[in-house]
């Protein structure tokens, strides 16, 4: 359910680079593509390209070209190459990528745009300008060491899912879900069963491009205390914990290794219930802990959202 990067698909160990290798499947939304490698000293550049065949004369369309260069202005260039002609740069100049460092991309296939994350880190995006079906070859070239390449083809994000979603919504007639897309919030639901330890909660969204802030909930229905309220501040990077018990607000906890978050990108929240504590995770990596401060676990009963995403999918189990 993570996005774990363990069960990675057709891997490639060490290939010789330049590497142009056929992608066994479709890309569809949900298809993650992991490379790990190492900057050598004496790079100037490297590039990943998704490409629409493996022709060179005349050269194969360019889906994505993501291309980090070290020479001058450190930054990833991304773009796409059409009839031998490439369009716009997108420049990133937040640069991951260092000389004489390990590194691991993180490529997410999602239905408008990729989502590119470099060793666990949200780093960009970058809108389809070709469709990404279109896509069968994968190349890296230039001065770059590539220990492997894996495929995840499994996870469909953005897409509808199989499995039943063990939610009841409250004041939707009550009904148990099986998948569903949410226009509206705040989105309030009972969990199919109270909170205690090994319970886990997922939530699915997109943060909006102007987002300031948004908030995941879990709450005591009958007290209306709140457990755990985790609140990501977009505009100032704060990730705030928090715990609203007897009518009023405790100390706010914000240390954080990393803000998570980014305009524009999608997330995968997972909270795990342990017996001390909640443990949160974003796209498969680890955030954060926070300690028990509502004690009576069973009590935690309902599931409330709201703020600036657009919210895709919710379950628990």
């Amino acid at each position: 359910m993570m996005l774990s990067l363990s069960n990675l698909q057709n891997v490639i160990y060490n290939p010789v680079i330049p590497y142009v290798g056929t992608i066994p499947e479709h890309l569809e939304p949900g298809t993650l593509i992991v490379i790990r490698g190492h900057v050598p000293s004496d790079s100037d550049r490297f590039q990943v390209d998704l490409q629409c065949g493996s022709s060179v004369k005349p050269r194969a369309d360019v889906a994505f070209h993501l291309n980090p260069r070290f020479k001058r202005a450190n930054c990833i260039v991304c773009n796409t190459l059409t009839s031998d002609k490439w369009g716009r740069e997108d420049i990133t100049y937040n640069m991951p990528f260092q000389k004489e460092k390990s590194f691991e991309i993180v490529i997410m296939v999602l239905k408008d745009k990729f989502q590119v994350a470099v060793n666990g880190k949200h780093t960009l995006l970058y809108a389809h300008r070709i469709s990404p079906e279109k896509i069968n070859t994968l190349g890296v070239y230039g001065k770059v060491n590539i220990h492997s390449i894996g495929f995840s083809f499994s996870s469909d994000l953005q897409g509808p899912q199989a499995s039943s979603v063990a939610l009841t919504q409250i004041n939707r007639e009550n009904v148990s879900i099986k998948s569903f897309s949410f226009q509206t919030l705040p989105f309030v639901a009972r969990l199919n069963s109270s909170m205690g330890p090994e319970r886990t909660v997922v939530v699915k969204g997109e943060v909006n491009t102007n987002a300031r802030g948004f908030n995941v909930d879990l709450v005591a229905g009958k007290s209306r205390d709140i457990a755990l309220h985790l609140n990501p501040r977009l505009n100032s990077k704060a990730f705030v914990r928090n715990s609203f018990l007897q009518d009023s607000w405790g100390e706010e906890e914000r240390n954080i290794t990393c803000f998570p978050f980014s305009p524009g990108m999608y997330f995968e929240m997972i909270i795990y219930c342990d017996v001390k504590e909640f443990k949160v995770a974003i796209n498969g990596v680890h955030s954060l802990e926070y300690k028990h401060r509502f004690k009576e676990l069973s009590n935690i009963d309902t599931l409330e959202i709201d703020g600036d995403i657009n919210l895709l999918e919710v379950r628990s189990w």
